[in-house]
């Protein structure tokens, strides 16, 4: 089997290649053959016996999605996209990555000709959706973005959805909660505070929190980001049917649980590094985004995430910081 993913040297990215080559096999069917790309050229993993292509490339220029696919590979992970926060600035560059690039990829598929058909697993947001919002938000309910990424995000459903129907690719969209807790730098994602005042206290730092303790969010870890992918690459498109965009499952939280979970695994001390200092800017981005979801569609076809948030802090214990809290 031959897998590209886009956006292969971000978190995501590095962590689904490395699951991958972990596990040596997707859906029953052995990995030979990896293509990476990243506007900067991703890390080739360790450990895998196959061939690995390593390459920057720009997807919003149709001769570098053309290249990207040029190996026919059977399962393409589209990852590449600006975040939130950045595309919300700069709207050029959030309209050439996430949906000028997008386009030319599927673009790409489409005129490769032959029959060329894979499997395309797009990880779109949550923030597809935008208020007024019912208690809930199922899969049903209309996009009515109230950001640039979520725009961009809702139009490459359409049009994965449409491409899907078309014969020309076998799309599947996951919805992604924010993904907490990052490892690493803090990105330019609004929804980044999430995230570092987690990261920066178990770490032994300060960290800012931009919004107050009230603001009520859908979280997911890295890890089960991760399963998110590997299992809609596996997806029977027979149970998707028409509809192949859907909302994984997640933690439903306010910020002040955010933290009381931080405080019941890590102590008092750890808690105390976050410090509040409110973002006119990050406080209007997130206050557009929905906060409750009902992802019995995703449940149904076995996606799983996490069941409580001192579980999805615990997960970055494990995964990024060898088990150890900074005192």
């Amino acid at each position: 089997m031959h897998i590209l993913i886009t956006g292969a040297a971000g978190m995501i990215g590095r962590k689904l290649a490395a699951r991958l080559v972990d596990a040596g096999e997707l859906n029953g069917q052995p990995i030979d053959r990896l293509t990476l790309i990243d506007v900067s050229a991703p890390q080739k993993p360790e450990k895998f016996t196959g061939q690995v292509e390593s390459a920057a490339a720009d997807i919003a220029d149709p001769a570098a999605a053309r290249a990207a696919v040029a190996g026919t590979p059977d399962v393409i992970f589209h990852l590449a996209a600006v975040v939130s926060g950045e595309a919300e600035l700069d709207f050029e560059k959030g309209t050439r990555v996430n949906l000028d690039g997008s386009r030319a990829l599927l673009e790409a598929i489409r005129t490769a000709g032959d029959g060329y058909c894979p499997r395309l697993v797009f990880t779109s947001s949550i923030a597809v959706f935008g208020a007024p919002f019912p208690e809930a938000i199922g899969d049903d309910f209309h996009n009515t973005p109230l950001t640039s990424y979520g725009t961009q995000k809702a139009i490459v459903e359409l049009l994965l959805a449409d491409y899907t129907r078309r014969g020309f690719l076998d799309g599947v969209g996951i919805r992604l909660p924010s993904i907490v807790v990052r490892p690493g730098k803090p990105n330019k994602a609004a929804s980044g505070f999430f995230s570092s005042i987690i990261r920066e206290p178990l770490a032994g730092e300060e960290a800012v929190l931009p919004v107050e303790d009230s603001v009520l969010h859908w979280h997911a870890s890295p890890r089960a980001a991760v399963g998110f992918l590997v299992h809609a690459a596996g997806l029977e498109a027979g149970k998707l049917g028409p509809r192949v965009n859907l909302t994984m499952p997640g933690v439903c939280c306010t910020v002040a649980e955010q933290i009381a979970a931080l405080r019941r695994i890590a102590g008092d001390k750890v808690a105390s590094r976050i410090r509040r200092e409110p973002d006119p800017l990050v406080a209007r981005i997130v206050a557009g985004w929905p906060r409750r979801f009902d992802p019995r569609r995703a449940l149904a076809l076995g996606f799983k995430g996490e069941a409580s948030f001192d579980e999805i802090i615990r997960v970055h214990i494990e995964d990024e910081l060898g088990g150890k809290i900074a005192s």
